[in-house]
């Protein structure tokens, strides 16, 4: 029998899923600075908490924020440029677009390299497929310039290498010869024209892979002293990939953990067909992620950047604000309260975990204001001290010249609510969709405690909060497909090509990729980027076997109309050809056991201004039970929040539905 295992690394708390002989056994412990140190410890409690030994473990499934990590903290490898002659500073020139259009002393980012790490190189390949190739000579002085910096990783990017990968195959492959270091060829990282994105997600991949390398070798190393198998790695794709891929190919981890909790949300709302989709919403003890669910998929994109780097791989559409449990309030020189992005992490952590933490954060601010209780014990072990909570929240008050903590959580709460708000509606409104034909599925350790109140803002009638919620994430890994991607540019009016050739393209596509396509369950999807002529971004449209270029240009012009509003009598034009390969895995089947309705205790909870005596439970898991607002529902990992005017009900597979009620 399967016994399987995912672990995902926030940055507050690691979560573990272990599932073992049909029974479901959840843990969280505090993420620790190696992160494997943190994952093992999780494995090793989960396991005695189920009764087993850790070698019995045949999966083991993994989503971390290392890279994440690297990028935002700036503490990735030393990194080397290798480019077309001319083209050394594509990284620092980049867009002329401005991070903020009114600031006329807007910064860009920071490149990834330095300009004394970035070397040019006499070579050319031309749109049209004409190629100078670089001098041997010139390489081989390449080399020694490049040895001299005790580089850790090298990017080799060259113009329309996308066209032909020629030179850089020849130069990247004289690199790896020569230097015992990492080396990411920009045809490798992402096949496509704009050469100013190509080289930002090459110089991202160079950037982190070395760090994923050791990170998940260490990992291995601890995994095999306790018997685990290897771990398989959650892609930013929402699939799993083969740890030795991902070693090689690290930018696909920068969306890991997000992806995992899109694609455990979506497994666990399934039979929810009253609505268009789902808006996931996910917060954690440091940030807070939402995405979209749309007939039974996670949404992805290619257009992503993390702390102003484009990265363009495919990724599960997630828009993350800086706004957890964890998330410390503060108050800004005009006096206005704010809520994030700093946060207080798990060491020291929030005010009321006792840890010595003194600033106020929203966990602090429920606490206070009864959405959470005294003898709660978050991740089942660490109980709350709200007199250090009341302390901090009245300084707060202090500095907002609030009348007191109360008010000052409540102020608290309401800016959080607002920058989800604006997060969830940056993926519903402003892409076409309208949230109210939309539910809501709320987890995270601290998401089902603010869902109905987000639900409320945005006209939303109805909450899922899924039984696992507190660990959705891990959960995910288990559920989570084996995917991989693959890209080509294939620049060429929709007019002026055929079916035939454009599968010709998608056969060699399918050739490239690394999974095992002698697999009988093997599934494959195609896709293309599409515009009008003159636009200068694309529109990802699926495409359906058998090929026809009609059916495609009303595909895009569908898409077009929903996002944009219009559709125009111009020619349009194909610029990338995508096909995803994607091997099923599912989560082993666990049963319910079905608990008595429990109360546990009564407090005082404040709900838009007025107090009401709110029962805590323990959260049922019996189909069919109903619970009337106000009422809190604990469970070890999580908190769900029922408002007065509200209910929540089991449903068949454990979830509770929240929905609004008329009294």
């Amino acid at each position: 029998m399967t016994m399987a295992v995912g672990v995902d690394v926030g940055g507050t708390f690691t979560d573990v899923v272990l599932i073992a002989e049909g029974t479901l056994t959840t843990t969280k412990v505090p993420s620790t600075t190696d992160q494997s140190e943190g994952v093992i410890r999780g494995i090793q409690q989960a396991c005695k908490d189920a009764g087993i030994d850790p070698s019995e473990i045949t999966e083991f499934s993994h989503a971390m924020t290392v890279s994440t990590n690297a990028l935002l903290e700036a503490d990735g490898a030393e990194t080397a440029l290798v480019t077309t002659d001319g083209f050394r500073d594509v990284l620092e020139v980049g867009r002329q677009t401005r991070p903020d259009l009114y600031d006329l002393d807007a910064e860009k980012p920071t490149p990834l390299i330095q300009r004394r790490n970035r070397f040019e190189l006499p070579e050319r390949t031309t749109i049209e497929g004409d190629r100078t190739v670089p001098d041997a000579d010139v390489i081989d002085d390449l080399i020694e310039q490049i040895r001299e910096r005790n580089v850790e990783s090298i990017v080799v990017s060259f113009l329309h290498a996308y066209v032909d990968p020629s030179n850089e195959q020849l130069v990247a492959k004289r690199l790896r010869e020569a230097l015992d270091v990492s080396v990411s060829a920009s045809h490798e990282v992402l096949n496509e024209f704009r050469e100013y994105e190509r080289t930002s997600t090459a110089a991202v991949d160079a950037y982190v892979t070395p760090v994923i390398d050791s990170y998940i070798g260490q990992l291995a190393e601890r995994a095999s002293d306790l018997g685990l198998p290897q771990p398989r790695i959650m892609q930013s794709n929402g699939g799993i990939a083969e740890a030795s891929e991902i070693r090689t190919h690290a930018v696909q981890t920068v969306l890991s953990g997000p992806a995992a909790g899109v694609v455990g949300a979506n497994g666990t709302t399934v039979g929810e067909d009253e609505f268009d989709g789902f808006v996931t919403f996910d917060m954690g003890g440091t940030s807070s992620d939402v995405s979209l669910i749309r007939d039974g998929s996670v949404e992805r994109t290619t257009e992503s950047e993390i702390d102003g780097h484009p990265i363009r791989v495919p990724m599960v559409d997630v828009t993350t604000v800086g706004a957890g449990g964890g998330s410390i309030a503060w108050v800004d020189a005009g006096g206005a309260l704010r809520v994030g992005p700093r946060s207080a992490g798990s060491k020291p952590g929030p005010a009321c975990y006792g840890h010595g933490g003194k600033e106020p954060t929203v966990t602090d601010a429920n606490l206070v204001l009864g959405y959470l209780s005294e003898e709660t014990q978050l991740g089942g072990e660490l109980k709350l001290d709200v007199d250090a909570a009341i302390d901090s929240l009245e300084r707060l008050a202090d500095e907002a010249d609030l009348d007191s903590a109360r008010e000052a959580a409540e102020g608290v709460f309401r800016v959080a609510n607002t920058n989800m708000t604006r997060a969830i509606r940056s993926v519903t409104v402003e892409r076409g969709h309208d949230p109210r034909e939309f539910g809501l599925a709320a987890f995270g350790g601290a998401g089902p405690v603010h869902a109905a109140a987000l639900a409320n803002d945005l006209d939303i009638g109805t909450v899922v909060v899924p039984h696992v919620c507190g660990v959705l994430s891990a959960y995910g890994l288990l559920d989570a497909d084996e995917t991989y991607d693959a890209v080509r540019t294939y620049q060429t009016p929709l007019s002026e090509t055929t079916g035939t050739e454009l599968k010709t393209v998608y056969e060699q596509l399918t050739a490239e990729l690394p999974s095992d396509r002698s697999a009988g369950d093997i599934s494959l999807q195609c896709s293309a980027d599409l515009r009008y002529r003159g636009q200068s971004f694309e529109l990802e449209v699926d495409v359906e076997q058998p090929i026809e270029t009609d059916v495609l240009r009303t595909a895009f012009e569908t898409a077009h109309k929903r996002v944009y509003g219009y559709t125009a009598e111009e020619p349009v034009e194909v610029v990338n050809l995508r096909v995803t390969a994607t091997i099923p895995r599912s989560a082993s089947a666990t049963e319910l056991t079905e608990e008595t309705f429990e109360k546990l205790a009564e407090h005082t909870a404040v709900f838009n201004g007025t107090e009401y005596t709110t029962p805590v439970y323990r959260r049922p898991t019996t189909s069919g039970t109903t619970i009337d607002g106000p009422a809190v529902l604990e469970q070890d990992e999580s908190t769900t929040v029922v408002p007065p005017e509200w209910e929540a009900t089991v449903q068949k597979n454990g979830s509770l539905a929240l929905t609004e009620v008329q009294r």
